[in-house]
């Protein structure tokens, strides 16, 4: 009983304090420029470690530092204050 509560309380810390990928679909995405304004302006985020877009897909990925994690709102209004909309936002750890 006492291993399954202490793998129980690993599995749980683990898990709070794992990174979070974020999809967000971008209106406006149309050259390099517009790939460098939204990496940059994500990059200057706390919580980002990483930040990828794809032209093609008008995609941007997100992976957060280790127990961090980004709102919506947050996300929506990175998106636009760089000039573009977010279309859909979707969370995985």
């Amino acid at each position: 009983m006492r291993r399954l509560l202490i793998a129980f309380m690993f599995t749980a810390f683990a898990a709070s304090a794992s990174a979070e990928t974020i999809h967000v679909g971008v209106n406006g995405l149309v050259c390099a420029f517009c790939v460098k304004g939204i990496e940059n302006s994500f990059k200057k985020q706390e919580a980002v470690e990483t930040v990828k877009v794809d032209l093609d897909e008008k995609l941007v990925t997100i992976t957060t530092k280790q127990g961090k994690t980004m709102d919506d709102t947050a996300i929506k209004q990175i998106i636009t204050d760089a000039g573009y909309s977010a279309t859909t936002i979707h969370h995985q750890e």
